[in-house]
């Protein structure tokens, strides 16, 4: 069965329709690579395969996803042992596709950080170099699928948290348009940005995985599903399609990304595509933007956290007593910090300073991807302005951490969608390559993605023995 080490997940399930092999010794097999992972990227796999399976492989799960009877704490000790009594929608679909789950993947608490170091267990380890960081905050996905212990696995994308660490740990990650897929069942951070998506060895896996995974659901106002079909890619050339570039004069970049990124371009070109600059004069307050609206979503929403309903309780019963002693022996340093930011941006007196502010920032961004897909089809930037870095080198300073997502950031804001693909090295470390379109453009994305992925032919994939 090593052999579906080296298969996509589509591969596998060809393998499984021509009865080669049963889903049982499917799923048997990847239950066992996840049960010896050693890259801390798992904090539960199953014991046992579902009483029904289909014809697609397993998949991970990140912790934040709601699944019935098995403990789901999105990464944090304040929901230690608490296993919900409903599955989350994009999992369900998964499963009435025939995909069981795998495992439960670990991730920054309440999915909060770029490195995955700010987990409530452990940190995760990067398997191209395990000194080094997954990314975040799906980096459990992430290093699972790299390091061959999940055929592919689903992650949510708040910021950039699908495909950061996808350009970290080399493999394909996309954060589809909001709404896309449904978000009930996912365990809140910013209500107005998070959105699930796929990571996986390759293009096709994530059209394949997408295809499942979106669609309008009763219980979730804000989805819409993508309309129309989402085939499996099988572009060759780019011909006739419009490529507009930001980010390669930014500062902090390192110079190997760039010149990854610059390969990349000229291999745009070659496959019959047009590289032209784009200005996107309000992108870059991304950051400042991003770092107000989803602390001031998650003031809001972890407010349920409480010791009353659910999870850890502390304190001498005293009802006050009890509330403030939850939350600091539940909440992580950086859920805390997040928490008081939001807090304060919302309270009176400094609401309009900064909530008010940066929505209006939210919607100039929102001007610039209208104003810049008008001129081109797409937009293309770096995934991380740099490779993985060390781990432990940025918890002492949260904006060089927050800097990771300089590049993933204003998709979110904008609502569009987008998707990270493997582009080369640097240093001996992978380098993400980001492609973003207009709303509901999931199927053109993949479709040059796929392209370029075989044009570019990045088989670095590590598979952890």
């Amino acid at each position: 069965m090593s052999e579906l080490l080296e298969m996509t997940a589509a591969q596998q399930a060809e393998l499984v329709r021509a009865g080669e092999v049963s889903p049982a010794e499917v799923f048997e097999f990847w239950r066992g690579r996840a049960a010896g992972d050693e890259l801390g990227a798992y904090l539960w796999v199953a014991d046992e395969p579902p009483a029904e399976l289909g014809e697609l492989p397993p998949f991970a799960a990140k912790d934040l996803f709601c699944v019935e009877g098995v403990p789901s704490s999105a990464g944090s000790r304040i929901l230690e042992g608490y296993r919900p009594p409903y599955t989350a929608t994009s999992v369900r679909n998964l499963q009435a596709a025939g995909a069981a789950v795998l495992g439960k993947t670990n991730q920054d608490e309440f999915a909060m950080g770029s490195s995955n170091e700010n987990s409530g267990y452990r940190p995760v380890q990067n398997p191209w170099d395990r000194t080094r960081v997954p990314g975040g905050s799906s980096g459990g996905s992430a290093a699972a699928v790299a390091a061959g212990n999940a055929p592919w696995a689903i992650g949510t994308d708040t910021g950039g948290s699908i495909r950061q660490p996808a350009s970290l740990c080399g493999i394909v990650g996309m954060k589809p348009t909001y709404g896309a897929v449904s978000r009930y069942g996912m365990i809140a951070f910013a209500s107005s940005l998070d959105q699930c998506g796929p990571l996986t060895r390759d293009v096709t896996d994530a059209a394949l995985m997408l295809r499942n995974l979106q669609g309008r659901d009763p219980c979730d106002s804000t989805s819409l599903g993508i309309p129309g079909e989402i085939p499996l890619p099988s572009a060759e050339r780019l011909d006739g399609l419009r490529f507009g570039v930001w980010g390669l004069d930014e500062e902090g970049l390192e110079a190997g990304v760039a010149d990854v990124v610059r390969d990349t371009l000229a291999k745009i070109e070659e496959l019959g595509g047009a590289v032209e600059p784009v200005e996107m004069p309000n992108a870059g307050l991304g950051l400042s933007a991003y770092y107000v609206i989803a602390p001031a979503e998650a003031s809001a929403n972890l407010a349920r956290y409480d010791g009353v309903r659910y999870g850890l309780r502390s304190g001498n019963g005293d009802l006050t007593e009890m509330y403030e002693q939850t939350r600091h022996d539940g909440f992580g340093d950086e859920v805390k910090r997040r928490i008081m930011i939001g807090t304060y941006a919302l309270s009176s007196g400094y609401y309009e300073a900064y909530y008010g502010k940066a929505q209006k920032v939210r919607t100039r961004i929102v001007e610039d991807f209208r104003a810049a897909f008008e001129k081109v089809d797409f937009l293309v930037t770096p995934t991380s302005p740099t490779v993985a870095f060390k781990l432990g080198e940025r918890t002492a300073d949260p904006v060089a951490m927050y800097l990771s997502d300089y590049f993933t950031v204003p998709m979110p804001l904008a609502g569009t969608p987008a998707i990270s693909i493997p582009a080369g090295l640097s240093e001996g470390l992978p380098v993400g390559f980001q492609i973003a379109g207009p709303a509901f453009s999931e199927a053109g994305i993949l479709d040059a993605a796929y392209a370029l992925e075989r044009a570019i032919g990045f088989e670095g994939v590590p598979v952890a023995t």
